[in-house]
Order: structure tokens, then C-alpha cells, then sequence
């Protein structure tokens, strides 16, 4: 839950701690805590560079009951025959013996992880050290539950010339060569298991749907290679290549083979779903339905890395959503870009095609060749290499964002900012905010007092997350400017960790404090940037865990009792007085912060509580 707290709070004691809160935007600067330096390439000599790999990771404990949650053991299904063995007549019967259920203990050592599939797209040109050092990332992430079906594409081996399919083939075997020196099991799939246009009973040009039917599709049948080699344990390396009408197998672009089969693996995944089990089919593991299709990840290895990001000079993308991004991250694209970054947004549509078909909790990673390892983070995690939500000037400094830094693509949600108290859905506002602080809002009174002081509301997808900001005058000084106050940040219990708060986060950044900044002009609807920053307060209380959350995000804090006073200092103003001075650097107290604070206490622990008693 996200709970700016509330609480009365007597002004004077909040006075005598001014001196000390005035240095907390510098010690909450050098507070940031700075992720590691990406990892260099893993010794393969080493037996500890698998669990080492894991480590790295560092995920939360929320990261790991979701990583369980879907590669944990699983319970195996044991179906009773519909019809059980005769009673032979003048035979003395014994006693039925009841089998005793396995130990779960004993299950998850026997059977540790519960398989699911991604897609991989191998990009290459790449050298044999370079292979050797993605294929043993590709056995890791199988001994983490994640069976890759990789998809081997050469930028460098022309189209249309001849031998060209020869050579896509010697490719392919090249890299499965490298998986089984790593101590994979693979299986090569050197048909064409795609076939070229839309399915027959479709119409591309008449379908509604925002997202580009693949231009290649499958039929049930055509997965069976890929089926069998799942079962088998083994990983399934494809070459990209599809039947076209008069069935001729030809090479096609990998993108089209990989969104085709994005969608082909989630229809035959339900298809199983929907067949219910028998006793026959649960003994007979040919035909039992005991692999997932559905693919969870898509994973794009290049030599390139990331998307190109205008708010970040050049370097990647951290967290894209594509549902509100897409189009203005291809609007943005600089031509000097194209050189070192040509299938950039190629890629960027191939996850959009992908991840419309995918489950919601799935996600694209694409990944320059030299961190492997980083695909062990984000599969674990789910979460990009550093969060896209903490402040730009951070960023900018963080010694883990570099060219080879990973872009993780969700689905993603719609942002819309709302600025007038009419336009907000109560029902869904009230339902949203009572399940993610998991209490009874005060309607009537919460309300009443958004017609009076709401500044905006920032709502994701149909009131997934939403961030309530009010404009909060001065009680002693009315010719004072108000206070942009963070009211409510909230997301459905459902939504949080799928990257809903970073997005969320990032839109309320670009409203308030990041106003009046190039990397601020983003399509949420609201100023795009347009305008100047202000400052953004907030409070919470003092044991409430999201804290360490706030702490990353905001300029500074004052602990006032059993609440903390956080807050967002105006970026562009910052900025200015940074210019401003040179190297002399700020004094320990710049003459726009005197007094702030005090108003600030005063004013904030006023506002009233939103919850029934």
C-alpha cells in the first residue's frame, strides 16, 4: 500500500527541528543507494557462477513469493479411474490401502521448479565467446523453471541472395552447438513451423484491434516440434523460416516466425486448458497436457541492447510502457540514433505484437549480448535493471545506466490526468483506494473536499493506480502560493509490481516537481512538460513500510513524531541555481528553501484524515 499518512501535529515542535530537516534534501541525496555495477561476463570455469548469478539478483520478498508463485513446484494431479477394478466373486477381498500423499518437501527436491516457456530472439552477428557467454545464460534461466524457444536471426546474412538459407541453417546449428557445450539438451527445428500471411479466417485490414496482426500465423499442429522437445527437456532452436502458399519452405524475417508464435502458443495453451484431464490421458504423458505453451517472457539478445531514450541523452529506455509510450518513443527517435540502434524500433513493435497476445504479468527484455546476466535478474524480479521512477539527477549519475543497460516492455497501462473533480469515477476511485489501503473511505467528506482543493488526479488503465494531488493554502500567510500536496498514491493490490507505481510515479513527476524539463514532455494527457516545477509534499506514517520506497524518490524528510514529511524538489529550479552558482556549489540553506519547512509542517498535518474512524 502507498499511504501519505495523516495526523495533527503541533507547530511549534516542528519549528525547533527546522534546522536539521533544512540538510535533509542533501542527506537524502547521499542517501541514494546506487545498484552495483553491472557484472562482467561469468567464468564458466567457476561450479558457484549459477548460484552467484542468482545473488546478483538481489530480489525483495515480494520479488521472490512472485518468482514461486510461478516457477515453484507445483502438486501432481492424481486422477482416479472412472471405473475402478472389479470385485471377483468368492475371492477374499483385503483391505483398501490408503497411499500416503507425498511430503512437499520431498516433491520440491524431486521436482524443484515448475517449467515455463519464453520466446528468444538470438540476434546476431556474434563471436563465439559471445555465444558461449549467452548460451550459458539461456542454461541458467532453464535451471531457474524458464525453457527458452530460441529464434536464431544474422543481420549480416543478405536476403534474397543465394544461399541464404544455407547459411540461416549453419547458423542455427552453430548456436546449438554452443548450448550443448554449456551442457544443454536441445533440439534443432530446421522446418518451417509458421506459415506466411494472416490466418484464413481473418481479415487484417478490417480487424479493430490497435495492435498489428502478426504476418505470419500457425495452426495447433505445427507446434508439435516445439511440444515435444518442451517435454523432452530440451531447448527448441528454430531457424526463421515459414511455408508461403505453395507450402515452400523460405526465410522470413524473425519477427515475423516469433509473433506468430507469440500468439499460436498462448491459443494452443488454452486449447489444453480447456480439456479436461482423464485418468487415460493423466497415465499416458504423451498426450497429457503437462506443458505450459504459454509463453511468459520475450526476450530480444542483440548486439545492440536498448531503446534509445531522448530523456536520457541516448541511453536505454528503463521501464517502457507500451500501452501510453509507444508512438512518441518512435516520434522522439533521433535519425543519428539509427546507425548504432537500426532494428531498435522494429523490436519495440515486435514486443507490442508479442505482449498483446502474452498474459498481463508478462514482459520483453531487450538486452545487449554482453549482459547475460542480466536476464537471471530480470526473471527473478520482473523489474528493470534500475527503477525508471527515481530522480532524474540520479539517473543521470548511477553508475549501473550505461549503453549496455536492459529496456524492459510492458504491457502497460493508459495514463490520463483529470483536473476537475467532475470527471473522476467515485465508484472505481472509491473501490481503488479502499482495497490498497485496505480500509472504509470516508466518501462523503473525501469528496467534498477534492471540489474545493483538487489541483489533478493522475489515473492508470480503468482505475488501476491513480495519484491525487490538492492545492493547500497557506493558514497564516494567504498571499503565499499553495502547496502541491500528494493526497493519495494508491494501486489495486493486483497491479503492484507489474510496473504500474513506476508509471504511475513517473507521470506525477512529469505534473509536478519535473515540470519545465526536456525529459518531462510525455503524452499523459496532462501539461507535457509545459510550465514551471513545483515542489511536491507529502506525508506518511513513520512505520509505514512503503517508506523506504519514498526515502529513494523524494529530496528530503523530517521524522515529526510518528510521521515523516516528505518531499520532491522542483527539478528545473534545482537545476538553475546549480548553473547559477558553478563550482562554488549550494550553501547549506539557499534562501528559497527559509521558511518552507515551517509552512509546510504547519499546513500538512491539517489536512484531514480520509478513512472512517
Amino acid at each position: 500500500m502507498f499511504k501519505p499518512a495523516s495526523q495533527k501535529l503541533v507547530s511549534t515542535v516542528a519549528k525547533s527541528r527546522s534546522a536539521q530537516s533544512f540538510s535533509a534534501f542533501y542527506a537524502t541525496v547521499r542517501g541514494f543507494r546506487y545498484a552495483p555495477d553491472p557484472p562482467e561476463d561469468i567464468d564458466a570455469s567457476s561450479d558457484n557462477d549459477f548460484i552467484l548469478s542468482v545473488l546478483r539478483a538481489n530480489p525483495s520478498a515480494r520479488d521472490a513469493k512472485s518468482y514461486l508463485a510461478s516457477f515453484g513446484a507445483r502438486p501432481r494431479r492424481v486422477l482416479v479411474p472412472a471405473h475402478p477394478h472389479p470385485i471377483v466373486p468368492n475371492l477374499q477381498t483385503r483391505p483398501a490401502v490408503e497411499e500416503p500423499e507425498p511430503s512437499p518437501v520431498v516433491t520440491s527436491i524431486l521436482d524443484p521448479v515448475h517449467h515455463r516457456t519464453a520466446l528468444v530472439k538470438m540476434q546476431g552477428p556474434f563471436s563465439d565467446r559471445q555465444l558461449e557467454s549467452i548460451a550459458r545464460g539461456m542454461v541458467y534461466l532453464q535451471k531457474l523453471g524458464l525453457v527458452s524457444v530460441i529464434i536464431v536471426e544474422q543481420d549480416q546474412i543478405p536476403r534474397g541472395e543465394e544461399g541464404e538459407r544455407e547459411a540461416i541453417l549453419e547458423e542455427t546449428t552453430r548456436v546449438v552447438e554452443a548450448l550443448e557445450r554449456q551442457g544443454a539438451k536441445t533440439r534443432p527445428v530446421l522446418g518451417a513451423v509458421v506459415r506466411l500471411g494472416p490466418r484464413p479466417d481473418e481479415d487484417p485490414t478490417t480487424s479493430s484491434s490497435r495492435v498489428p496482426v502478426p504476418e505470419a500465423h500457425t495452426v495447433p499442429s505445427d507446434l508439435a516440434p516445439i511440444r515435444s522437445a518442451l517435454r523432452a527437456g530440451e531447448i527448441p532452436v528454430l531457424s526463421p523460416l515459414a511455408l508461403d502458399s505453395f507450402c515452400r519452405s523460405v526465410r522470413v524475417e524473425a519477427n515475423d516466425v516469433i509473433a506468430a508464435l507469440a500468439r499460436g502458443m498462448v491459443e494452443v495453451a488454452e486449447l489444453d486448458r480447456s480439456r479436461k484431464p482423464t485418468a487415460e490421458t493423466a497415465t499416458r504423458p504423451e498426450i497429457a497436457p503437462d506443458v505450459d505453451l504459454t509463453p511468459m517472457r520475450l526476450m530480444i539478445i542483440n548486439r545492440e541492447g536498448g531503446v534509445p531514450s531522448y530523456a536520457r541523452a541516448g541511453l536505454p529506455h528503463l521501464l517502457v510502457n507500451l500501452d501510453s509510450e509507444y508512438n512518441y518513443i518512435h516520434d522522439t527517435f533521433q535519425p543519428s540514433w539509427k546507425a548504432a540502434h537500426p532494428t531498435a524500433l522494429s523490436n519495440l513493435a515486435l514486443a507490442r505484437t508479442c505482449l498483446a497476445y502474452m498474459p498481463p504479468s508478462s514482459s520483453a527484455i531487450m538486452v545487449n549480448h554482453r549482459a547475460p546476466s542480466s536476464l537471471i535478474g530480470n526473471l527473478i524480479t520482473n523489474k528493470p535493471a534500475v527503477s525508471s521512477s527515481l530522480p532524474h539527477a540520479l539517473l543521470q549519475g548511477n553508475r549501473s545506466l550505461t549503453a549496455h543497460t536492459p529496456t524492459l516492455l510492458r504491457r502497460g497501462l493508459s495514463v490520463e490526468v483529470i483536473r476537475d473533480c467532475a470527471g473522476i469515477d467515485k465508484v472505481k476511485m472509491t473501490r481503488l483506494l479502499e482495497q490498497s489501503f485496505g480500509r472504509v473511505l470516508d466518501s462523503d467528506a473525501f469528496y467534498a473536499r477534492l471540489e474545493k482543493n483538487l489541483d489533478f488526479v493522475i489515473i492508470t488503465g480503468d482505475y488501476a493506480g491513480a495519484a491525487i494531488v490538492t492545492k493547500e493554502p497557506s493558514s497564516t500567510d494567504p498571499s503565499a502560493p499553495s502547496i502541491a500536496y500528494l493526497d493519495k498514491f494508491a494501486v489495486l493490490p493486483s497491479h503492484q509490481g507489474d510496473g504500474t507505481v513506476d508509471f504511475l510515479w513517473v507521470a506525477l513527476h512529469d505534473e509536478t516537481y519535473g515540470l519545465g524539463l526536456p525529459f518531462s514532455v510525455n503524452p499523459n494527457g496532462g501539461k507535457e512538460g509545459q510550465g514551471e516545477g513545483k515542489d511536491l509534499v507529502w506525508r506518511s506514517r513513520s512505520n509505514n513500510p512503503i517508506n523506504r520506497w519514498y526515502f529513494e524518490r523524494s529530496s528530503g524528510h523530517v521524522r515529526m513524531g510518528d510521521w515523516v514529511l516528505f518531499w520532491c524538489d522542483a527539478e528545473k529550479r534545482l537545476k538553475t541555481e546549480t548553473g547559477r552558482r558553478a563550482s562554488a556549489g549550494l550553501s547549506y540553506v539557499e534562501e528559497w528553501e527559509r521558511g518552507r519547512l515551517g509552512l509546510w509542517a504547519d499546513v500538512v498535518p491539517k489536512v484531514p484524515s480520509s478513512w472512517k474512524k
